[in-house]
């Protein structure tokens, strides 16, 4: 996927998973099912993990060089980063305590959504900054998986809100 396919499905994607929770009650939005986040801890938690990764794009090529270092090898391709991300949760992985999110009441769900929605487009122009080779030759750190190329993070961020979107399809309908 080049880059500004996959700035397009995280634009998509995310924005079908707003578009969601917009739709939802009050009381489907605070509604937990057998102990699992609320959908709008679901949202809270999305906005947690975009927010890091605006601010990593944010800083100069040289300074991700430097603090990450370069890749030693291909990027993935988002099947393969897709199912690793599956293994590592399958084998017990979850959110660090910096992406887990605190209580959020319904009041809170706009505020939550306007500051997604403008991480997003922060994001996306991001992105459109970065030669497809710059893509597949920075790294950044991924809590769970290890050192992810810059294509294999948006391929995450992008796989995320979709299986965050499936886990609140499933816990509203639970």
């Amino acid at each position: 996927m080049t880059g500004n396919e996959i700035s397009r499905q995280l634009h998509d994607n995310h924005q079908a998973f707003i578009a969601m929770i917009l739709g939802l009650t009050e009381a489907d939005f605070t509604k937990s099912t057998a102990g699992k986040w609320t959908p709008g801890q679901q949202l809270d938690h999305i906005r947690l993990s975009v927010k890091p990764l605006v601010a990593a794009l944010t800083m100069p090529d040289f300074v991700l060089g430097l603090l990450f270092g370069k890749a030693n090898r291909a990027s993935k391709s988002y099947e393969d980063l897709v199912a690793k991300y599956k293994k590592a949760l399958d084998n017990g992985g979850a959110a660090s305590r910096q992406f887990v999110p605190k209580t959020v009441s319904f009041h809170q769900r706009e505020p939550i959504v306007t500051a997604l929605s403008r991480l997003l487009r922060k994001l996306e122009s991001k992105i459109s900054r970065y030669p497809e080779k710059k893509l597949d030759s920075l790294i950044l750190p991924h809590p769970l998986l290890g050192k992810l190329t810059l294509r294999e993070m948006l391929y995450f961020t992008n796989y995320h809100v979709i299986h965050h979107h499936k886990l609140t399809n499933r816990d509203l309908n639970a």
